[in-house]
């Protein structure tokens, strides 16, 4: 017959074993949510690549267009780098 200090080691190494399975089955969930975006992330990258390419460029357009300088018409006055053109 076990004493009682056997029977209280038994008890908190069944105890143990519990909080591990717990644990354990945790870490499982965690790792399985982790492969599920591991999949995913490429193309959140591609999609944020190509936003970011398509705003860039959008911006750039439009900078472009609203500050061109001195390519059409006559240049009639200029203060530094900005000028007034006459354009046709």
């Amino acid at each position: 017959m076990p004493t009682p200090a056997e029977t209280r080691i038994r008890e908190e190494i069944a105890a143990e074993r519990a909080e591990l399975a717990r644990t354990l089955e945790d870490l499982r969930a965690e790792v399985d949510v982790t492969r599920k975006l591991g999949k995913k992330i490429p193309v959140v990258v591609a999609g944020a690549l190509g936003t970011g390419f398509v705003l860039g460029g959008g911006i750039g357009a439009t900078m472009r267009l609203l500050m061109r300088r001195g390519r059409e018409g006559n240049e009639k006055a200029r203060v530094g780098r900005f000028s007034l053109a006459r354009r046709h």
